[in-house]
């Protein structure tokens, strides 16, 4: 196979859309967005993450450029003045944001970049991105979100109070976002979550080329 055939994930094979889609997915902690992404990744192709910059130190497993771009804060400084940031955010005493330049590259080669980012982050992409595609991911009631975070056995009693005191500001973002998917039964969620990013990406103003090659054929 050719490096510019159609790759398979799966049961999924799908051609690259002339230009790339930005997918940008939020959800409050506990809701169950990694194992929704992790699914979504192994079945849609042309599908990737986005590597973030950070001014925290690289751990001994780590590599610069592969979990994250390690820049020293006055780097990090210098690409807020210089707008070269999707969106940024400060954690405790570390900055952390998403590089424009890279994520722009890969969508001109009809890669589609996939960010999980907060609610906050996500108003910033938005802002600068009108045409990403934001899927909010809620959980079937607050209670239940609450419970499967305990059920979860790693999170302090203090961490999950603070998280459940955030989760009214997160779940505003549901009301903003183009798609909503609600997990409460994993495979209706995750059949849902996968059928946004398919129908985004065969879009016809996407599928152009594809569509008069096929046409004069």
């Amino acid at each position: 196979m050719s490096n510019d055939a159609t790759p398979v994930f799966g049961t999924l094979a799908l051609e690259r859309p002339d230009q790339g889609v930005l997918f940008v997915v939020s959800g409050p902690s506990g809701v169950g967005k990694s194992t929704l992404i992790k699914k979504a990744m192994a079945r849609i192709p042309g599908l990737e993450f986005s590597v973030s910059a950070t001014t925290r130190p690289a751990r001994p497993s780590e590599a610069d450029g592969r979990e994250y771009h390690f820049v020293s804060p006055e780097k990090f400084t210098a690409l807020v003045a210089e707008d070269a940031l999707l969106e940024h955010a400060a954690v405790y005493d570390k900055r952390y944001g998403t590089p424009r330049a890279p994520v722009e590259a890969a969508m001109s080669e009809g890669r589609s970049i996939l960010l999980d980012i907060d609610v906050a982050g996500a108003r910033q992409v938005k802002q600068r991105r009108p045409d990403a595609v934001w899927i909010y991911i809620l959980p079937p009631s607050i209670p239940s979100l609450e419970q499967r975070i305990r059920a979860r056995g790693d999170t302090s009693e203090d961490v999950i109070r603070r998280r459940m005191a955030q989760v009214g500001q997160q779940l505003a973002g549901a009301r903003e976002a183009d798609y909503v998917v609600v997990n409460d039964d994993l495979a209706t969620a995750d059949a849902v979550f996968v059928g946004v990013f398919l129908a985004e990406l065969v879009r016809r103003d996407r599928r152009q080329k594809a569509t008069e090659r096929i046409l004069a054929s």
